[in-house]
């Protein structure tokens, strides 16, 4: 039987929401609600900046997401 490092654990989901957070402001999202999206797992980062691309409102596109 192997022992789960906790650690380690939170430190890659740390790593995976900055990584989300970075990829969120790069598509046009401002940085607080960036890291609002970045913060919740459950939103599809790709859907989030497809609305974006496909010309959606960051308003509009946080009412679709959130």
């Amino acid at each position: 039987m192997s022992i789960i490092d906790v650690t380690d654990t939170s430190f890659e989901l740390e790593r995976v929401e900055l990584w989300r957070l970075d990829t969120l402001q790069r598509a046009g999202y401002d940085s607080e609600s960036a890291a609002v999206l970045a913060a919740s797992p459950e939103i599809d980062l790709h859907f989030a900046v497809s609305l974006l691309e496909r010309g959606c409102s960051i308003d509009l596109a946080l009412q679709i997401l959130l």
